[in-house]
């Protein structure tokens, strides 16, 4: 079994697996006539194939238990695919390069402090969604139409999250 620490998420760190969504390190510009700020072309969304389109969605999540047990990575060859929190959710964020196959010493785990999304880039390996401490909401963009658009390749890993209150039921 693959063991992993996941370290705090940065865009440097993040850059070879896809984009770090974060507004507090992006530049803005004033909009509707100084009301609003843009923050702007955040993440290269890719939407590969013939009659492809983007879709936005919202996946509310479980919390997982800790530390973070996972059987497969997937990954969505004819698509990125965001994930944005909506509501300060921090989740594990597992990664691996693209590839038919994963190389376990290539696999790293990271932890959004909440106001972190991520995008994946297209083939790029993933683990599932790992909302932890609360449920979670996050909008999801990614890629719809016709094809298959996601595979799994199995590997049993654990990923242990330093620092976290996991809430216990009542």
């Amino acid at each position: 079994m693959l063991q992993l620490k996941a370290q705090p998420l940065t865009a440097e760190a993040f850059a070879p697996f896809g984009d770090v969504i974060d507004s507090r390190t992006a530049d803005s510009f004033a909009i509707n006539g100084g009301r609003a700020q843009r923050y702007h072309d955040l993440a290269r969304i890719e939407t590969l194939g013939d009659e492809s389109r983007p879709l936005i969605s919202i996946f509310i999540s479980e919390p997982v238990d800790l530390p973070l047990q996972l059987t497969y990575l997937e990954r969505h060859p004819l698509g990125s695919q965001a994930f944005i929190p909506m509501h300060g959710e921090r989740f594990v964020v597992v990664v691996a390069p693209k590839g038919e196959s994963i190389d376990p010493s290539e696999v790293r785990a990271f932890v959004t402090d909440g106001h972190q999304g991520v995008n994946y880039r297209a083939g790029m390996w993933h683990g599932v969604q790992s909302v932890i401490e609360r449920r979670g909401e996050f909008v999801v963009v990614d890629r719809g139409g016709p094809g298959n658009n996601c595979e799994e390749y199995p590997l049993e890993l654990r990923v242990e999250v330093e620092g976290v209150e996991v809430a216990t039921p009542a």
